[in-house]
């Protein structure tokens, strides 16, 4: 029979949202047996946070002075001009434009807090969304059959076994393939009330909560404890804190969508001090094949709630700030020719953020060249220029203090590009 202990430290544990919840009596009974261990010691944290759908990073940072993409997008090309017909672009440098409805991350660029990496992707040329998001969630792009995600060997990597079930959390309903692995992992959809489960990473396998129960009644409370009172004392503070009323700090203001609401939540998580050192958040939306938009419409819309979000929680975090380095990431991005319903189809390199006091800010990172047809892969999509490994990375690496990249992302030997101080 599988050792209660080898059961938790080998799936990952998933806190569902259910509306009736709590914590199940048999785990409240150990948790409420336990000595409060004190406060973890403050870590830093990285947050992820994964566009689903494959952002038009050509939109959200628009090499404005381009002019075979002006060519190549008679309808969605966007001008830096204050004199264009549609709100204009943020100018960053001259070069590149920040979509207007992601004003929100002007400051903080200017402050050289944030940093953009253009033309980065998978070395991967397939544009299936599923391949290319399972590819870079486990951080293998030529290797189809890994069996763990990079954050989850991140956590691993962090050196602290066994001292919290909140080391790597995940905001969604389901565990992601960046946590899948041997290392523990939570996927947390809702703190207001939630039930327990737990999921064997390795082979995807799900247990209701009764099997869990049924387990626990198989082995003595004893062994449950050897788990580490820690994790009980965590689990403890989740039941105790009053999560529906949180205050952000700073007035900041969360958008009331999926993405706000989770990153609101890994700001509560943060300050609760359960020893969270990697989160993760999911954005959806980014296909657009149909009626894009400019500065107004689905594009407009996705990109608004990004900024917005990300900016609340940077708010939020306050004195925390230093302890914190957001990414976002994409799995590939969209055609430069714009196609015939208004939109743009899956094409290959895209952009991403990352903001945190650590990060060499106030650039557009990466080699973009000018998009006529020779320059373009395949002849029709933006070419990636930067591996995602050379970013993850170093950023791992740098604000986690990793230093390992052989298992961080064991396919690749690659450089870093800089864009960490």
């Amino acid at each position: 029979m599988t050792s209660r202990r080898g059961f938790i430290k080998g799936g990952g544990l998933a806190l569902f949202g259910i509306g009736l919840g709590g914590i199940p009596g048999f785990l409240a009974e150990a948790v409420a047996s336990t000595k409060a261990p004190g406060l973890f010691n403050r870590k830093k944290i990285m947050v992820c946070i994964f566009q689903r759908g494959a952002m038009d990073g050509l939109m959200a940072v628009t090499p404005f002075t381009d002019q075979y993409l002006q060519q190549s997008r008679p309808n969605l090309f966007m001008s830096a001009a204050k004199t264009a017909k549609n709100t204009p672009l943020i100018d960053l440098d001259g070069r590149f434009g920040l979509h207007p409805s992601m004003a929100a991350f002007e400051s903080v660029f200017r402050e050289k807090r944030m940093g953009i990496v253009h033309g980065i992707g998978s070395p991967n040329n397939t544009r299936s969304h599923f391949d290319a998001q399972d590819y870079m969630e486990s951080g293998t792009p030529f290797k189809k059959g890994t069996d763990s995600g990079w954050l989850n060997r991140a956590v691993g990597l962090l050196g602290h076994d066994g001292a919290t079930p909140f080391q790597g959390v995940s905001l969604t309903s389901s565990l992601p393939r960046s946590f899948y692995g041997a290392n523990p992992a939570l996927a947390i959809s809702n703190l207001q009330d939630f039930n327990i489960q737990m999921r064997g990473n390795m082979n995807g396998a799900n247990l209701a909560a009764k099997s869990f129960e049924d387990l626990y009644d198989q082995t003595s409370s004893a062994l449950l404890k050897d788990t580490g009172k820690e994790s009980f004392e965590a689990i403890k503070m989740l039941q105790k804190t009053d999560t529906k009323n949180y205050k952000p700090a700073n007035n900041a203001v969360y958008p009331n969508t999926a993405l706000g609401n989770s990153l609101k939540q890994i700001a509560q998580l943060i300050k609760m001090n359960v020893g969270m050192e990697v989160a993760f958040a999911e954005s959806g939306g980014w296909d657009t094949h149909f009626n894009q938009g400019t500065d107004t419409g689905i594009f407009a819309r996705n990109v608004n709630d990004l900024s917005n979000s990300i900016m609340a929680f940077w708010t939020d975090m306050g004195t925390l700030q230093d302890d914190v380095t957001v990414m976002t990431m994409t799995e590939f991005g969209r055609t430069v020719k714009q196609n015939g319903t208004g939109g743009t189809d899956h094409g290959r390199a895209s952009c991403n953020f990352i903001l945190g006091n650590g990060v060499n800010g106030g650039l557009v990172h990466g080699n973009v060249q000018p998009m006529a047809i020779e320059n373009l892969e395949d002849g029709r999509d933006l070419a990636v220029t930067t591996d995602f490994r050379s970013v993850f990375s170093e950023v791992a690496d740098r604000h986690l203090n990793l230093h390992n990249d052989k298992v961080l992302f064991p396919e690749w030997d690659g450089a870093k590009i800089g864009v960490m101080k």
